[in-house]
């Protein structure tokens, strides 16, 4: 292939301030949806919180002085009610960030029960939330999605099987609305975070190691939304270890094995390997 005819990188052109827009944020009340609600206030965006944590998330709201809307994104009709209430009150969404997310589980053997909520909350919102924005956003020719996936998604997760499935499906289903849709002025980027300093990492000392703050994260964040980039990391690490697992598989599976018995030697005794089930 000709230099001539070799693709080119074709972003949307992404926000060049978020100062007055429209912004939806899920999983409001804790970690890193708290925290990009706040950087968006900051922005002078009109933020809208949400969490199934009502009581927390609304709390956490007033002290941003944004408005607040419950939702469990594990539901379709919840997410829709979310939607329509802020079409109603505020108009447009300009920018929504599908962020909630758990984790829980460990292997084969978790019940079928969690792996359905899991698979709702990690992957299916995200589905959801695209079904009913989608239609309006494309009516108008303009429109942003931001996915929150993990490194997981682009990795792997060392404890929880359906933690690693569902951020793995939460990444591929985002990289199919950019290719999809990125043509008829929507935006997707989608955030892979390595450790971030929320709740989500209390029992995995491994991810603590290299944690890093809210506050970087809310920073690269806002470098791809200003950017219009796809994808969203926050260590360099993200993007190597994805090198190495495309260019030697095998080699990569040895190293995860060798990984996974150093992080299993930092748990207490007793203590969990999952990650737990916060958001």
């Amino acid at each position: 292939m000709s230099e001539q005819t070799k693709p080119t990188a074709n972003r949307h052109p992404g926000f060049e301030s978020l100062s007055g827009k429209v912004v939806v944020v899920t999983g409001s009340a804790s970690g890193i949806g708290l925290a990009l609600a706040r950087r968006f206030v900051q922005e002078g965006a009109r933020v809208i919180g949400s969490d199934l944590n009502a009581e927390v998330g609304a709390q956490k709201a007033a002290e941003l002085g944004i408005r607040f809307v419950a939702c469990n994104v594990a539901q379709e009709e919840s997410l829709k009610n979310l939607i329509d209430d802020v079409q109603a009150h505020e108009g447009d969404i300009d920018l929504f960030c599908s962020n909630a997310g758990i984790a829980i589980g460990a292997g084969p053997e978790t019940l079928d029960k969690h792996w359905e909520l899991i698979q709702n909350v990690n992957v299916m919102s995200h589905v959801w939330a695209a079904r009913h924005l989608l239609p309006r956003m494309l009516e108008r020719g303009e429109g942003y999605l931001l996915n929150t996936a993990s490194a997981a998604g682009l990795l792997t997760e060392l404890h929880s099987a359906p933690y690693a499935v569902t951020k793995h499906a939460a990444l591929a289903f985002a990289e199919w609305l950019a290719v999809t849709y990125g043509d008829r002025g929507i935006g997707v980027s989608c955030l892979c975070p390595e450790g971030v300093w929320t709740p989500m990492i209390e029992n995995a000392p491994i991810l603590q190691l290299t944690a890093v703050s809210t506050d970087l994260l809310a920073d690269r964040v806002m470098e791809a939304l200003h950017a219009g980039k796809f994808l969203i990391t926050t260590h360099a690490t993200t993007l190597a270890g994805f090198q190495q697992k495309a260019n030697d598989y095998d080699v990569w599976i040895s190293k995860m094995k060798h990984l996974r018995t150093k992080a299993m030697a930092l748990l207490e005794p007793g203590q969990t390997a999952s990650l737990g089930a916060k958001p």
